[in-house]
């Protein structure tokens, strides 16, 4: 079964997502709050998706994703933000993230269209 992380800085976001993504029979292994702790997180859990907020306190996103990309066997990464693609322009074109989900539409059926082919869903 895929396993995921999610990172956001604001706990209710994290709580809501988690709640909404384990309802929909995804296996969510944990949360950071910020980037230094989901790079640490990764390392101690290894899932196979970040679920990565671009907006964090100390280490933004898509700084984030580079770290990711540069480690044995990475996950793969999910940006997501409350403001718009078009927000972010080339930066998510150059980020090594495989996209984006702004935070209203996040939902396993989002994951699972970017993470088509990339993923073993645990379902038929």
């Amino acid at each position: 079964m895929t396993t995921f992380l999610i990172v956001d800085d604001h706990h209710a976001f994290r709580k809501q997502a988690r709640a909404l993504l384990e309802s929909e029979g995804l296996a969510v292994v944990g949360e950071a709050a910020d980037g230094q702790s989901a790079l640490d997180a990764v390392q101690a859990l290894r899932p196979d998706v970040v679920v990565l907020d671009i907006g964090l306190p100390d280490i933004d996103g898509f700084a984030v994703a580079e770290r990711l990309a540069g480690v044995a066997q990475p996950p793969d990464v999910v940006l997501i933000s409350s403001r718009e693609a078009t927000t972010y322009g080339s930066r998510l074109d150059a980020s090594p993230a495989v996209g984006f989900v702004q935070k209203d539409d996040l939902s396993a059926a989002a994951l699972a269209q970017l993470l088509a082919g990339r993923c073993n869903w645990g379902r038929p």
